[in-house]
C-alpha cells in the first residue's frame, strides 16, 4: 500500500490542506482517509483534501510525503487521475 500526500500549501477556507492519493485504487485511499479521520465530504474525484491539522497524522499513519508536482505524477502513472470536465 502506498499513499502519497503533498505539503500543506493549498489555500482554502481560512485552512491550508495537503491532497493525499493512493497509487493502487481508490479503495485503499477510502480506507486510509477513514483511518485519520478525514470525512467522505473530503474526497474530490481522484484525492482527499486534507487539512493541515491532519498532515502529520496522515504521514505517522504511512502517508509517503512528496511534492504536488510528484504527487500528481504518482497519481497519473498509476491511471486514478480523473480531470474536471
Amino acid at each position: 500500500m502506498t499513499v502519497y500526500i503533498d505539503p500543506p500549501i493549498w489555500p482554502g477556507h481560512g485552512r491550508m490542506w495537503s491532497h493525499v492519493v493512493s497509487d493502487l485504487s481508490y479503495e485503499e485511499l477510502h480506507v486510509f482517509a477513514a483511518g485519520i479521520g478525514c470525512p467522505p465530504r473530503a474526497f474530490d474525484r481522484d484525492h482527499y483534501d486534507v487539512p493541515s491539522t491532519l498532515y502529520e497524522t496522515a504521514v505517522g499513519a504511512g502517508a509517503v510525503p512528496v511534492g504536488s508536482k510528484e504527487l500528481l505524477q504518482r497519481l497519473t502513472a498509476a491511471g486514478l487521475r480523473r480531470r474536471k470536465r
